[in-house]
């Protein structure tokens, strides 16, 4: 079986938890080629994926264009739109030319439109899944339906062609699919203890310890000899905060990304052995503080509508609280982290076990195909 996974390249949280998929689709389905395509960084899913792969590097979609880890650009955004999908059809042309030299047996998408466009060209099945879909998002973004209003009919018309949509937690927008199945969520889980987690990256034991989540752009601007954060320990990883001085702070802990290659570490094990994750709310963090069960200190994002949903429902199975931009680059901290231990826990839990569930249905499409 020959599975072939189209990965947004917006944020980490499709590859995420994409990787996580394609972990439990070799578990259970071990001879399963798998082919990814997709932008998203080779590292990523280098020290993140467990099985064989073959991933084919490019832009399969346009996402938002971010000008930091917290702010959109809505202009640029609406022209590498217009940019993408003016060739769109040539793009799915060739697409289909590629694959079709091979014996594919189902498309995943998660989630650009030209999946479903050229699983249909193929006449193979094909599976969505998602959070959210692009013309849910772009139906909002400012500027983007008068400038190019063609745009979301042309993304709706692809997702109609979805087989089967999984739709994740925290979702929008599914009402375009024709054929819609609930899962649970898909998280990361840690494998490693806390100890064991915070000696290997020399977090102390002995004090709550705060680490900072920022995706690809980090916070290079964040001074964090500013922060008032007394009593507690501060962990980034140099992605966040790049080495120099606005960086240097006696409380703070700066990790190389590299230490994780083989180590037997991952990120979400870091997560874990912490209390609290600074960041903005986004899928990958959000399922990764859920199934560690650790706190979430968030802060806004620009505009972005999956923000409004995960403001709406975190609070129900997350021990979550919100810092303004303002304060968080003022250093003003203290005081809502030490608020935010102190918070009860959530009143709901969720499970996260998504992974498996899509597997198993990626491999029965794949198999009766």
């Amino acid at each position: 079986m020959t599975v072939v996974f189209y990965i947004s390249g917006h944020g980490f949280g499709h590859a995420s938890r994409e990787v996580e998929i394609i972990n439990a689709l070799g578990r259970a389905a071990p001879d399963a080629r798998i082919v990814i395509r997709s932008a998203v960084s080779p590292s990523l899913l280098e020290r993140t994926i467990q099985v064989p792969y073959e991933l084919r590097p490019g832009a399969c979609d346009s996402g938002i264009v971010q000008t930091t880890s917290v702010a959109h650009d809505d202009d640029a955004t609406i022209a590498a739109a217009v940019a993408f999908y003016s060739t769109y059809d040539e793009r799915v042309e060739a697409e289909a030319r590629h694959l079709a030299e091979e014996s594919i047996d189902v498309i995943v998408g998660d989630i650009p439109p030209i999946a479903f466009d050229v699983a249909g060209r193929l006449g193979v099945p094909s599976v969505a899944i998602a959070n959210f879909t692009w013309d849910w998002i772009y139906e909002t973004h400012a500027g983007l339906i008068d400038r190019a209003p063609w745009i979301l009919p042309r993304i709706r018309q692809a997702y109609r062609r979805a087989d089967l949509a999984l739709e994740l937690p925290f979702a929008g927008g599914f009402g375009v699919f024709t054929n819609v199945r609930r899962i649970p969520l898909v998280a990361r889980r840690p494998t490693r203890g806390r100890e064991d987690t915070r000696r290997f990256f020399g977090v102390p034991l002995d004090r709550p310890a705060a680490l900072l989540s920022f995706g690809g752009y980090g916070m290079p601007s964040l001074d964090v000899r500013t922060i008032d954060s007394r009593d507690w320990t501060l962990v980034a990883t140099d992605r966040v905060l790049p080495d120099g001085a606005r960086t240097r702070a006696s409380n703070v802990v700066h990790i190389d990304e590299r230490k994780f290659l083989g180590a037997g570490f991952r990120y979400e094990d870091l997560v874990s052995a912490v209390d609290v994750v600074v960041t903005k709310p986004g899928f990958g963090i959000v399922s990764e503080c859920i199934a560690c069960g650790t706190a979430m200190l968030y802060t806004s994002r620009g505009a972005f509508r999956e923000y409004d949903v995960f403001v709406r429902d975190m609070p129900r199975v997350l021990r979550c609280r919100f810092i303004s931009q303002d304060d968080l680059f003022a250093g003003r901290w203290r005081g809502a982290l030490d608020d935010l231990l102190r918070q009860p826990p959530p009143p709901e839990t969720m499970a996260t076990d998504g992974a498996d569930i899509a597997a198993a249905q990626i491999a029965c499409l794949g198999v009766s195909s």
